[in-house]
Parts: structure tokens; C-alpha cells; sequence
């Protein structure tokens, strides 16, 4: 009578140390799960916010096509929910986006103009991006 009552505890020890490691598996795992999450935000905001920079360098490059000395850029000009600013210098231009989660990216595209036009010709020379 005596091994019985020994053999329930120790049956019931194992269980709760069993159920005490699953747990701690399943949390581990949902940790694991959170943080894959979270990343895919990141890279899904980061891709937004490239976007929006990449729409403001183009529209200063539609601009630059029409007028070869245009260079008053853009402030916080909205797109696709965030917003972008474009400044122009003589051979570069630069655009910073800001997404709606207040991510941001800049984009910055060394150009040539043509001298023939309108539509003058605009080459990209060299890009960088968050330089």
C-alpha cells in the first residue's frame, strides 16, 4: 500500500512537469510567431515607404522633362496615404517619403538633362537609395 501511494505522487509530479514543458514549447513557438509578424510589418512598410519616395522622384523628373530649370522641388506632398519631398540641385535630385506608419526612405538619383526640348531628356546617371 505503501509503493502506491509513493507512485501517485511521482505520476503526478512527471505530469505537471510535462505540462509544464509543453507550455513552454507553445510559448516559445508563439514568440517565434510574433516576431516573424513583425518583420513582415517591417518589410511591408519598407516597401510602402520606397514606393512613395520612388513617386517623388518621379514626378520631379516629369517636371524636369518639361522644364529643364525647374528646380523648387516639393515639400510634403501627399501620396498613397504618406508623403514625399523633393529637393533639386543641378545635378541631382533627392526625394524623401514618409509613409503613413512613419516610416521613412530617401531616394537620391544623380541626373543628366538634355539640352534638347521640350520633353527634355533626363538620363539617371547613378541612384542611391537611403544613402
Amino acid at each position: 500500500m505503501n509503493d502506491t501511494r509513493h507512485n501517485r505522487g511521482v505520476v503526478l509530479l512527471m505530469v505537471v512537469f510535462i505540462v509544464a514543458l509543453v507550455s513552454a514549447i507553445v510559448i516559445g513557438m508563439l514568440q517565434l510567431n510574433t516576431e516573424d509578424i513583425q518583420i513582415m510589418r517591417n518589410h511591408i512598410h519598407a516597401a510602402e515607404v520606397l514606393a512613395i519616395a520612388e513617386a517623388g522622384l518621379e514626378d520631379a523628373l516629369s517636371h524636369l522633362r518639361s522644364d529643364a530649370d525647374w528646380n523648387a522641388g516639393f515639400a510634403d506632398k501627399p501620396f498613397a496615404g504618406g508623403t514625399y519631398s523633393v529637393t533639386v540641385e543641378p545635378s541631382s535630385v533627392t526625394s524623401v517619403g514618409i509613409s503613413p506608419a512613419g516610416f521613412v526612405a530617401r531616394v537620391q538619383a544623380d541626373v543628366t538633362i538634355g539640352t534638347d526640348g521640350p520633353p527634355h531628356e533626363v538620363a539617371i546617371d547613378r541612384i542611391r537609395v537611403n544613402p
